[in-house]
């Protein structure tokens, strides 16, 4: 068992969840609810572990408050 950490956004002009795992290539989906959203990267990311042993090029740290004047 392997755990990913994902990126989630919410797309308002189609008002779907979207979804990535940072540095992942292709480990991207989205749904209509974060249930629907889970359940389609897991997909994604079992296909892509079928293939090779995933290179992931990024770390995620953290999110960051930016003020501009």
């Amino acid at each position: 068992m392997r755990t990913f950490t994902a990126i989630i956004e919410k797309d308002h002009a189609t008002e779907l969840y979207v979804g990535y795992v940072p540095g992942f290539a292709g480990a991207h989906s989205q749904g209509e609810t974060l249930d629907e959203l889970q359940k389609n990267l897991c997909e994604v990311i079992e296909m892509l572990l079928g293939d090779e042993e995933p290179k992931i090029d990024t770390e995620f740290v953290g999110t960051q408050q930016i003020t501009v004047r």
